[in-house]
């Protein structure tokens, strides 16, 4: 199993909306790309984050999966659509289990 984290930065003064598009446009790439075992994002509660606001953990099958997540045109329209206008930092983890 690989493991997919990802650490947003939204910018100030994004709306609520926006923020909450994201996290559905992110949920909703599980139906659309094979090999997600399981997607989870939300946003931070802990004052240990250093400034990151939400995160994202997406669960894989294997190494193949993320490959193909990675590229995957849902994954980049979420991207494009949805994290890239509102976010200003991110940090990706990838490991196996």
């Amino acid at each position: 199993m690989v493991e997919h984290l990802v650490l947003f930065k939204v910018k100030q003064g994004v709306s609520e909306d926006a923020v909450q598009a994201m996290q559905d446009a992110l949920r909703g790439l599980q139906e659309a790309i094979p090999g997600i075992l399981e997607i989870t994002v939300g946003a931070n509660f802990s004052e240990r984050s250093q400034g990151f606001t939400h995160g994202l953990l997406v669960r894989f099958q294997d190494r193949a999966a993320l490959d193909v997540y990675i590229p995957h045109p849902a994954h980049e329209a979420a991207r494009n659509n949805y994290i890239l206008p509102i976010v200003e930092d991110v940090l990706v983890v990838d490991y196996e289990r």
